[in-house]
């Protein structure tokens, strides 16, 4: 029987990660099902209907499938983002007729030193033109709000709301992400609560704040003598859910009362755990227990 979140009895699932032990997908499906898990994310941008059905075969449902190539869609050069326009779109309506519904994306534009500005017009026009593309079918692009080096756009209230309204496409959504939001310093419930009408995906990942650090280095440096957390930086880290700040509870309690109906899908990046075969296993497993009383 699938494990489930004890508020809104949300699926839980995991992203697939890149280590050895997950490269073979029916391996890695059947340690899913026997385990309790109800639905794997597909990554990488490779995805075939192959292996969708082997998600299906083995009784587990697809959470989320990455969109290839998806820094083309804010390149600078018009072809080249028309061009990758078509080819996700294609993607994508092969994959909505083998039962997809949510396609993972993070608004990352070709050009990283490029200003959030220009980037934010460039995925109005990549995007937009991409959610056109696919209205109507049933799919839904789902931005993860990762920031990365500061360049990239929905990550925040600001460009989340902007590029909703700027492309009035309804088949763009957000993949709901707390820990992003955490590290940023950005309220993780208000968000959700303004959004919860676009969310078609979430990971279940959390991030640990060190106050300690924060006042001995800042957000804006890291340390000149301390190493940095792995998944992370000298003043936060990213967590199995259960141990960072995220109100697991008061989320699904917000996506229950939005009639959310995709799965929490657990993103593996800890410092504690990543690495090894069993350690991470151990908190896929954790995380399931963690998630089903929440």
């Amino acid at each position: 029987m699938s494990t489930t979140t004890r508020t809104g009895g949300f699926p839980v699932g995991f992203r697939r990660g890149w280590s050895e032990w997950q490269k073979d997908l029916p391996a890695l499906a059947g340690w899913a099902k026997a385990n309790g898990f109800g639905a794997i994310d597909l990554t990488g941008g490779k995805t075939t209907p192959a292996e969708i059905k082997t998600l299906k075969d083995a009784g587990l449902r697809v959470g989320s499938v990455d969109i290839p190539d998806w820094s083309l869609l804010m390149s600078k050069d018009a072809a080249k983002r028309k061009d990758a326009v078509q080819k996700i779109a294609a993607f994508v309506k092969d994959l909505v007729e083998h039962g997809a519904r949510a396609f993972f994306t993070v608004a990352m534009p070709e050009d990283k030193a490029s200003p959030i500005a220009e980037n934010f017009k460039l995925a109005v026009e990549g995007y937009g033109a991409l959610g056109r593309e696919i209205d109507g079918t049933g799919a839904r692009i789902v931005f993860e709000g990762w920031p990365g080096g500061g360049s990239h756009v929905a990550c925040n209230p600001e460009t989340t709301r902007a590029l909703f309204k700027e492309t009035g496409c309804k088949a763009l959504g957000v993949n709901y992400d707390p820990s992003h939001l955490i590290r940023m310093g950005i309220d993780h419930l208000r968000f959700l609560r303004e959004f919860a009408d676009r969310v078609g995906h979430v990971h279940a990942k959390d991030t640990e704040i060190f106050p300690e650090a924060i006042y001995e280095v800042g957000h804006e440096q890291g340390s000149a003598f301390e190493k940095a957390h792995g998944f992370g930086r000298h003043t936060w880290r990213y967590t199995i859910p259960g141990h960072g700040e995220a109100r697991w509870k008061a989320i699904f309690r917000i996506l229950e009362q939005a009639k959310f109906g995709g799965a929490v899908c657990v993103e593996l990046e800890d410092e504690n755990f990543n690495g090894s075969e069993q350690g991470e296993k151990d908190a896929l497993l954790a995380s399931r227990d963690y998630l089903k009383y929440a």
